[in-house]
């Protein structure tokens, strides 16, 4: 496997694993994939990373802003998805991690990801990767009529923001 950047050419294969993690109706509250303009301009410039085995995408992970105040300009939401065939193989923690080490190059040190209380493999990624649960938000939305819970989880550098 190798991990490589993100690039606009590469939107029609993320998208493709976007909307199969929006069909387990577990990933997402989006119903719909973004356009390339809409993911880009809500996706930081860096840390857009893709999974490759064989030349083909099996998965992506990106992070997002989570404030525009500069107080927060350390922390980033995480997305992270992968290729229903390539789920369970250490895709996710081979780019979870490497997306960790990515983001502290680029001096963000906290991470955070909501994850629907039922996504227990999202759930037991992030754990893998360092993330430790710091709340949980009962019915904090509507997917499809249906209210849905939310782990919050997040990340705090050992190595950057320290001081």
């Amino acid at each position: 496997m190798k991990i490589s950047h993100i690039s606009r050419d590469n939107f029609p294969e993320i998208v493709e694993i976007y909307l199969q993690g929006i069909s387990t109706q577990i990933a997402t509250f989006q119903n719909e994939a973004p356009s390339w303009e809409e993911w880009d301009k809500s996706h930081l410039s860096s840390c857009r990373l893709v999974a490759l085995l064989e030349g083909k995408i099996c998965g992506w992970a990106a992070i997002s802003p989570v404030s525009s105040r500069c107080v927060y300009s350390g922390v980033a939401e995480v997305s992270i998805y992968i290729g229903q065939e390539h789920r369970g193989k250490g895709i996710g923690k081979a780019l979870l991690q490497e997306l960790i080490h990515q983001s502290e190059k680029e001096g963000i040190w906290t991470l955070q990801s909501s994850i629907f209380s039922e996504n227990l493999p999202s759930i037991k990624l992030h754990e893998s990767c360092g993330f430790r649960m710091v709340g949980y938000r009962e019915k904090i939305g509507l997917k499809n009529g249906i209210w849905k819970d939310n782990v919050l989880m997040e990340r705090r550098s050992n190595k950057i923001g320290i001081e």
